[in-house]
C-alpha cells in the first residue's frame, strides 16, 4: 500500500519467532523481490515513477547493496542497526506537513543530484547489511526534501527496493555459500505466497484508493512500530 517490499517487518516478525538470523535477509529480500514486482507493474501503468531522477540513484546503489550483503555482522549488531535505523526513518517521514503536488526544482539542481547520489549509495549499502531493499530509508527523505509527491515517492521506493533486494540478495547468498541452513528456506514458501496476495492487493488501495497523506502517515506509523519492537527486542535480551 505505501510503495514499500515490506522487508523490515518481514525482519522483524521472523527475528521474534526465532528464526535462524543468517538466513532471515535472504527470506526477507525474497519477499521484497515478490512484493515490489507487483508495485513496479501498477506504478509504471499509472506513469508514477520518475526515472530521470530514479535511474541514477539506482546505478550507485546497486553495487553498494552487493558489497554490504557480504557483509558478516552478528544477530545483536543485526538487529540494533534495523532498530534503530527504522526508527529514525518513521520519525522523520512524519515531520511532514504539506503535500506536494509536483517534483521540486531541487531534484534537477547540481547540489540536489550529488546529494541524493551520495544518500543512495549509503542507503544502498545500509539496506544489503541489514537485508531489505532501502525504500523504507530513503522515503523520510524524500518527504523531509518535499521533493517529490507522495505517491511518487512510493513509486521511487518500490523500484530502490526492487534493484537493491537483487543486489542484496545476491551478496547475501554468496556470503553464506557454505551455510548448511539455507536448506531451510522453501520451508517459508508459505510466506512467500502470502507476501505475494497482501502485496497485489495493497498496492491497488495505495494507487487508486487511499489518499496520499493516509498512505505517508500509515508508512511513518508502520517503520516506528517495527523500528521499536526490534529495539525491544535487543534490550530485553
Amino acid at each position: 500500500m505505501v510503495g514499500f517490499g515490506g522487508g523490515s517487518t518481514y525482519n522483524a516478525l521472523l527475528v521474534m519467532s526465532g528464526a535462524d538470523y543468517q538466513l532471515i535477509p535472504i527470506i526477507a529480500l525474497t519477499c521484497n523481490l515478490i512484493v515490489v514486482s507487483g508495485n513496479l507493474i501498477q506504478f509504471h501503468k499509472q506513469k508514477l515513477i520518475p526515472w530521470k531522477f530514479t535511474l541514477p540513484i539506482i546505478l550507485v546503489s546497486i553495487p553498494a547493496a552487493f558489497f554490504a550483503g557480504r557483509i558478516v555482522i552478528s544477530q545483536s549488531q543485526f538487529i540494533l542497526v534495523l532498530g534503530w535505523s527504522l526508527l529514525i526513518s518513521g520519525l522523520l517521514m512524519m515531520l511532514r506537513e504539506n503535500e506536494v503536488q509536483q517534483p521540486s526544482t531541487w531534484l534537477s539542481t547540481k547540489a540536489g543530484i550529488i546529494a541524493n547520489l551520495i544518500i543512495g549509495f549509503l542507503l544502498g549499502g545500509l539496506a544489503g547489511l541489514v537485508g531489505i531493499g532501502g525504500g523504507i530509508f530513503f522515503a523520510p527523505l524524500l518527504h523531509l526534501q518535499q521533493s517529490l509527491p507522495t505517491k511518487q515517492i512510493a513509486a521511487f521506493s518500490s523500484v530502490f527496493i526492487f534493484f537493491n533486494s537483487f543486489a542484496g540478495l545476491i551478496g547475501q547468498a554468496t556470503k553464506h555459500s557454505q551455510y548448511t541452513g539455507l536448506d531451510n528456506f522453501l520451508e517459508y514458501i508459505w510466506l512467500f505466497i502470502a507476501v505475494f496476495i497482501g502485496g497485489q492487493i495493497g498496492n491497488r488501495l495505495g494507487v487508486s484508493v487511499i489518499s496520499a497523506i493516509v498512505v505517508r502517515r500509515l508508512t511513518g506509523a508502520l517503520v516506528i512500530y517495527v523500528g521499536i519492537r526490534l529495539l525491544y527486542i535487543f534490550f530485553s535480551n
